[in-house]
């Protein structure tokens, strides 16, 4: 079961990550984030 867990948060993190990196830098800064910060943001590195 925790590798079903796994499997289901990578997918969902990195939806998470195409879904900010298709925004535009306008976008972006509006909730505060610039391109560089994206990885950060979803995966905490």
């Amino acid at each position: 079961m925790k590798t079903n867990n796994r499997i289901i948060e990578f997918f969902e993190l990195r939806k998470a990550y195409r879904e900010l990196a298709q925004l535009s830098d306008s976008a972006l800064k509006d909730i505060g984030l610039a391109r560089g910060d994206i990885k950060r943001a979803v995966y905490g590195r």
